[in-house]
């Protein structure tokens, strides 16, 4: 659910991992308050996620997987901050947080 996930009040240095796998998929500098209720990141690590068409519920999204184990992390939008414009949008239940 929206404004559940304890990381979206998380902002210590550090990286947000795949849940199922452990790879690290976001450093938490990326990270930004988007205003939707989940964890919100403007770039993923490099060779950390896939991404692909999703047309589910009727929308056109692209869905997000880890590169990894191919779980299920959420969904990036063009309407995020620049430099890149994006929006990772992530389901918080699909993370973990490491410090560094």
């Amino acid at each position: 659910m929206p404004y559940s996930s304890p990381f979206l009040t998380e902002h210590r240095p550090g990286r947000f991992a795949c849940a199922g796998c452990d790879t690290a998929a976001f450093d938490a500098r990326a990270k930004f308050d988007s205003g939707t209720g989940w964890p919100s990141f403007e770039r993923a690590l490099p060779h950390a996620v896939q991404e692909r068409s999703d047309d589910s519920l009727g929308m056109e999204r692209t869905e997000v997987r880890c590169a990894t184990c191919g779980s299920h992390l959420g969904h990036v939008f063009d309407d995020g901050p620049q430099p890149t414009g994006l929006r990772y949008c992530m389901n918080g239940v699909a993370l973990s947080f490491h410090t560094t």
